[in-house]
């Protein structure tokens, strides 16, 4: 589900699962200077929720279920069923 689709950024590479919701200003997308080869962009599992201007960049995975924060910059891995937030993203 696209809520206030304004502003949302999916990179061609990326991978979304099902029954996901995107907030307004979303990005998911590969990190600039990644190499041209290999996985460069996030892969998302199902269920997951992304508050309004979160940022998901580069070779990441987001487990089914997983909620992330509002504004929250994830670069590294997030489990399933698990919130993060801030800038890195954490866990809580």
């Amino acid at each position: 589900m696209i809520r206030h689709a304004n502003g949302i950024v999916v990179g061609v590479g990326a991978v979304v699962g099902e029954n996901c919701t995107i907030l307004q200003q979303v990005t998911v997308g590969a990190a600039s200077g990644a190499p041209a080869f290999g996985q460069r962009y996030p892969r998302v599992g199902s269920g997951v929720i992304f508050g309004a201007g979160s940022r998901i960049i580069g070779d990441v995975s987001i487990g089914d279920g997983a909620v992330v924060g509002a504004n929250a910059v994830v670069v590294k891995d997030v489990a399933p069923n698990s919130t993060v937030v801030g800038v890195p993203a954490r866990p809580i």
